[in-house]
């Protein structure tokens, strides 16, 4: 399928307008991202789901193809999340619905990065 035969086939190729939240919404899906309410929802509970201790030291970096990126600030921490991979998993479906995480990736932050973020 050419390129042009893409467009074409997709909603407002026909010279409509289409809403830029509908717009936007295709393109995330189109990418594998969560719908916005499902990442902010992840986000906002987050200490629930791994920890006021864990939290501190990382934080929910993206989610994408239900793959959530996390960033920690040391390596033990990554560790931790490692460890704890099935439970996030579990939790992140009942604040998010189900499918939305499917895995954990965790990824150390450089030093200069995770002195930055420390309050």
């Amino acid at each position: 399928m050419s390129k042009r035969q893409r467009r074409a086939s997709k909603p407002g190729s026909s010279g409509e307008p289409v809403a830029l939240g509908d717009a936007v919404a295709a393109v995330g899906k189109e990418l594998g991202l969560p719908e916005p309410n499902e990442l902010a929802a992840l986000t906002a509970a987050w200490p629930d789901i791994v920890g006021a201790s864990i939290a501190a030291h990382a934080s929910v970096r993206s989610v994408r193809d239900g793959v959530c990126t996390v960033e920690v600030d040391e390596a033990g921490w990554a560790t931790q999340i490692r460890y704890a991979e099935q439970q996030v998993v579990e939790r992140a479906a009942t604040c998010c619905g189900p499918g939305v995480v499917t895995s954990v990736r965790v990824v150390v932050a450089g030093a200069a990065r995770a002195a930055n973020r420390r309050p």
